[in-house]
């Protein structure tokens, strides 16, 4: 079984950027779902809590019929927070440390089992993809110093663990909660999100070679 006993998947907001007129999760990449690839990642990991609001009936329905044990969490805030509110709905009455996951994100699989075994709290980064990143900067030793919207050396990602003790109500974003536990042990994976339309025909492609 995997180190990681609770994901919490964010899949509250309405996805307007990528103009499909449908929040993110329900999205088909190459005929599939997001939430549905994303929960094949998670099989093995005991308690998923999903975190929902937009179009929530909808999710809530595509997504038993992959998996009839998840937790399913409302933030009906959606419209005035971010992910940050949903990651702290969703953490708060999970396993001590719960990994935070964007409903608008896929991981390589390979990457996904090695966040999975990982002890402790850790950030996830990438190399720099996005147009309109949050940077990373890191040390010597990979461990993430702190975010940034100018600059850094890498691109804040998500996922990222942490435990309920250091868990913060913010209506901001993930990252936010996260900087006042920096530095912490930072793990680089190959991560894509699904922001724009564009975003949404490269990653459609990029996954092709991933046999999900």
């Amino acid at each position: 079984m995997p180190s990681i006993k609770s994901v919490v998947i964010s899949c509250a907001g309405i996805g307007s950027r990528l103009g499909l007129g449908l929040t993110k999760a329900l999205v088909k990449i190459n005929g599939q779902s997001l939430i549905s690839l994303q929960l094949k990642m998670f099989k093995d990991v005991e308690d998923v809590r999903i975190v929902v609001g937009f179009q929530a009936n909808d999710i809530i329905e595509e997504v038993l019929k992959y998996r009839r044990d998840v937790v399913f969490v409302f933030n009906h805030r959606y419209f005035e927070t971010k992910t940050g509110t949903s990651y702290y709905l969703g953490a708060r009455h999970a396993y001590d440390r719960t990994l935070e996951w964007d409903g608008d994100l896929l991981v390589h699989p390979d990457d996904v089992r090695t966040i999975l075994n990982t002890e402790g709290e850790f950030i996830c980064y990438g190399d720099i993809t996005s147009d309109d990143a949050v940077y990373v900067q890191t040390d010597e030793e990979g461990r993430v110093l702190r975010f940034s919207r100018e600059s850094g050396d890498y691109e804040w990602t998500g996922p990222a663990c942490l435990k309920r003790g250091n868990l913060i109500y913010s209506t901001q974003n993930v990252y936010n909660i996260f900087e006042r536990c920096l530095p912490m042990r930072g793990i680089k994976v190959r991560a894509y999100d699904i922001d724009t339309y564009d975003d949404y025909t490269r990653v459609s492609k990029i996954i092709k070679d991933w046999n999900l």
